[in-house]
């Protein structure tokens, strides 16, 4: 967790840069613009199409018809939150990502030299195909909503795993080998999920959630060059706003 913790410390560090403040502050606008629009067009369609499945059925049958609009209304908005993200962590990942990666490369990480494939072509294939796959998975997984607790660590688990499969490979493809690629997604594995699991418990935080597809494109940035760093000798250079 050391070197989670790290590229957390580093990335609010960042904060005090007005240059990563206009990365941050533009997904998080678009995913704002994004959940109003889908709020007034879509959620009274989509409590609907709730109501008309069971168990909602079921609870209208019972006479809960209350208990079935609150959860209707619930579900709605889970799913609206989860659109506008998907959408800001796309964003993020093909428009942002490789300014933040710019950047950095050229500041804090100026001794990691690009060895891969600058490949936007890749790297956004790469975001489509797991915002797919979590579509899918989201789907999949609904079922096992109805089981108590399952309806607040699922969101989590399948957040934490975009983040680690949308943001890991986009910051390092440009300078990693295919080897080195291949050593740090087996090495660490556990890390970068749980880079993306914390990324995603901050997601639900009032406000701050608007900020963290932004801010999870940074911290992979900051983890992946730093353990790209390591790997190749752990040359360390110090940055703006830490102290060795």
């Amino acid at each position: 967790m050391a070197e989670v913790m790290l590229a957390l410390a580093r990335t609010f560090a960042n904060l005090r840069s007005g240059r990563v403040w206009l990365y941050v502050l533009t997904p998080a606008l678009f995913s704002l613009l994004l959940t109003i629009g889908l709020a007034i067009w879509a959620l009274g369609a989509i409590v609907q199409q709730m109501l008309d499945y069971p168990p909602m059925t079921l609870l209208v049958g019972w006479g809960l018809v209350w208990l079935a609009h609150i959860l209707a209304y619930l579900g709605g908005w889970m799913a609206i939150f989860a659109v506008a993200y998907l959408g800001a962590s796309l964003f993020a990942a093909i428009v942002i990502m490789p300014l933040m990666l710019k950047h950095l490369s050229e500041t804090e990480y100026r001794d990691v030299a690009a060895m891969g494939r600058d490949s936007f072509v890749a790297a956004a294939g790469n975001s489509v195909w797991a915002t797919l796959l979590f579509i899918a998975g989201w789907l999949l997984t609904i079922p096992l909503w109805l089981i108590p607790g399952f309806s607040l660590i699922l969101p989590l688990v399948l957040m934490g795993w975009l983040n680690r499969r949308t943001f890991a490979y986009d910051a390092l493809s440009m300078h990693a080998t295919a080897g080195e690629w291949q050593e740090v997604r087996t090495r660490q594995k556990t890390p970068l999920f749980m880079l993306g699991l914390t990324m995603a418990l901050l997601a639900h935080i009032p406000l701050l959630g608007l900020l963290v597809p932004a801010l999870a494109a940074l911290s992979f940035v900051h983890y992946g060059l730093e353990a790209l760093r390591q790997a190749r000798g752990g040359a360390v250079v110090t940055i703006e706003g830490e102290r060795i």
